[in-house]
């Protein structure tokens, strides 16, 4: 039976705690700040201190922008896309060039052509060797001819009806339409929209010539945003030839962001072998790592098992143990839970159930939490139940467990969790 003193030291401990505990980085709001986080002050020096608060790496952060601004421009929003590609531009990513083209193409979609042209002037000037050259001067040219008119962000007519003609001709007459779209994506003057969408529709032919098309993009003879956008159409497409023309490109391509879409490819084409054999063979952890996720979004059990059996670096077995969750292998990742030798793979195993459903997993944390010796093994399994929201088995353990320090933990977790009439009863038992 527990003191009532004991009790509200318990209590007491709990309240002091909370304020920490309860709003984790990213959790929900704390105040102003993105993600939750409280105010940090202007500046390039605060971003970069909300992003390694938030463990938000730069490039991540410098392709979700890059993600936002081109949507932005497909939906006609050139406001917020130029707002988005100044942002990237203040990064200083290996995305500035493809951000100043952008940028440079939406101040013309505003009217703004002195602008335009400063930004395709910047981009010539700081990036000699960018492969978006070619699309800036054909730009340039195009603001030039241009001189004393406004472009406004609706003047869109001429480009809509050649591709609305494309897709009719390539409906009609493939054999036809195939050499224009392929003059189409190697002329300057078209737009990189209209190359974009000449683009999809060449996909949605099965040819060999259509596809030789496309893999000639794939391979770099385009900029890279198009390039990226033939390797995902070529993953769609699927079949064996494509498949291998992926693996072609992947083989003799040094880019990892090219790589990296290939992987993803693979996993929309549903090529386990290739992923496997990338998940093996791959000399570049973070690559050998980008192939396990596929696999686990791919629900390739046996593979992640047979995968994390042979694997030696300690990064990539977490995102094996990782991927498992999201492939759902619950009964793999209890087995590392209880077995696995290395404390961090086995905390990391007992993470990932904790991001399971309580009512999969939760019997399993608590053996789990029972069984095993190691104090931060146990406190592992304390927040698993946590981020389950378990009121019940956490209760379970707590009125068992004679350890003053690890039943301060679980009342601290319980002093935070909601909608939980377990814990809230077994809260009012310790203050009685």
């Amino acid at each position: 039976m527990i003191t009532h003193t004991f009790s509200l030291t318990l209590i007491l401990a709990a309240a002091i705690a909370a304020p920490v505990a309860a709003q984790p980085v990213g959790a929900g709001p704390i105040g102003p700040g993105p993600m939750g986080l409280g105010p940090v002050g202007p500046g390039p020096g605060a971003h970069a201190m909300r992003l390694g608060l938030l463990g938000i790496d730069a490039d991540d952060r410098a392709d979700d922008l890059y993600d936002e601004g081109r949507e932005a421009i497909e939906e006609g929003k050139y406001d917020r896309a130029l707002d988005r590609f100044n942002r990237l531009i203040e990064l200083k990513s290996n995305r500035t060039d493809a951000a100043l083209y952008w940028k440079a193409y939406s101040l013309a979609k505003l009217g703004r052509r002195a602008d335009a042209l400063g930004a395709l002037a910047d981009l010539q000037q700081q990036f000699k060797d960018s492969r978006w050259i070619k699309d800036a001067k054909a730009l340039e040219v195009e603001l030039r001819q241009a001189s004393g008119q406004t472009i406004a962000p609706e003047s869109q007519n001429d480009e809509e009806l050649k591709l609305l003609a494309l897709r009719g001709l390539m409906n009609s007459d493939p054999d036809r339409a195939l050499p224009i779209i392929e003059q189409m994506l190697n002329s300057a003057s078209n737009s990189p929209k209209v190359k974009d969408r000449a683009l999809f529709v060449l996909s949605q032919s099965g040819s060999a010539r259509a596809r030789e098309i496309m893999g000639n993009i794939a391979k770099g003879a385009a900029n890279p945003d198009l390039q990226l956008r033939a390797i995902r159409y070529l993953g769609i497409m699927g079949g064996a030839d494509t498949r291998q023309l992926l693996a072609d490109v992947y083989r003799t391509s040094s880019d990892p962001n090219v790589k990296k879409r290939i992987i993803n490819s693979f996993m929309v084409s549903g090529d386990r072998a290739r992923l496997l054999g990338l998940a093996k063979g791959e000399t570049n952890a973070d690559l050998r790592g980008a192939a396990v996720q596929q696999l686990g979004v791919m629900g390739a059990h046996t593979e992640l098992a047979e995968l994390y059996a042979t694997e030696t670096s300690i990064d990539v077995k977490k995102r094996i143990i990782q991927a498992m969750f999201v492939g759902g292998n619950a009964d793999k990742l209890i087995e590392l839970a209880r077995s696995e030798k290395d404390p961090q793979l086995r905390r990391a195993a007992v993470h990932n159930l904790g991001l399971m459903g309580g009512s999969r997993t939760g019997d399993a944390i608590k053996a789990i939490y029972q069984s095993d010796t190691s104090p931060e093994i146990r406190r592992e399994a304390i927040n698993a139940l946590f981020l389950q929201n378990n009121g019940r088995v956490l209760v379970e353990l707590a009125r068992a467990e004679k350890d003053p320090q690890m039943k301060r933990a679980m009342v601290e977790k319980m002093s935070i969790m909601q909608k939980s009439p377990e814990v809230t009863a077994y809260l009012m038992e310790l203050l009685k």
